[in-house]
């Protein structure tokens, strides 16, 4: 019993280096120039290098009904959870097992922002594996309301539209804390 233990805690002792040694991608891409007027109001907006409008949130600048509905809807335990959700994904390999086929995914919002930053996929189990170790790190070195401004920032909204900011005023002609509820699901 002691040497499991012994094993064991190497084991976890491993785990964590390689998690504390894990190298963070760039966290914030080039975001699109804006032109304000004297009073704040915005005027134009100016697509970054590579074409793709990213505008930058402040988590203050978003509708909390918003924010609730994309961890309702992404990632129910965001506030709970490590970077990794153990539930769903075996809730993800539970449903393909039975079904023969995926039918949902288990990737947590730092998953998804792990992904995004690293321009990666994640259809093999070595994308995924690298996201976990990503979304470990992440959690370990960032806050959770660092994550989310992240996430709203770099999340795709269609086309070449990066991050809730764009997308609001794109799609809807407004910023992202006057959306409706209805636009907000959508």
């Amino acid at each position: 019993m002691a040497l499991l233990l012994a094993v064991a805690g190497a084991g976890l002792q491993r785990f964590d280096q390689w998690i504390a040694q894990t190298v963070l991608p760039v966290t914030l891409a080039e975001t699109s120039t804006e032109v304000l007027d004297r009073d704040g109001a915005l005027l134009r907006v100016y697509p970054v290098g590579d074409g793709i409008w990213r505008m930058a949130p402040q988590l203050a600048q978003v509708d909390p009904d918003f924010i609730a509905m994309l961890i309702a809807y992404e990632d129910k335990r965001f506030q709970t959870h490590v970077g990794v959700d153990p539930l769903a994904m075996l809730r993800a390999v539970g449903q393909a097992l039975w079904h023969g086929r995926t039918i949902s995914g288990g990737s947590t919002l730092t998953m998804q922002l792990a992904r995004l930053l690293e321009d990666g996929t994640t259809g093999a189990w070595a994308g995924k594996l690298r996201q976990i170790r990503l979304a470990l790190a992440l959690e370990r070195r960032l806050s959770k309301q660092q994550i989310l401004g992240l996430y709203l920032t770099h999340a795709p909204y269609g086309g070449n539209l990066e991050g809730i900011r764009a997308a609001s005023y794109a799609w809807f002609g407004k910023a992202p804390n006057r959306l409706t509820p209805s636009q907000a699901a959508l």
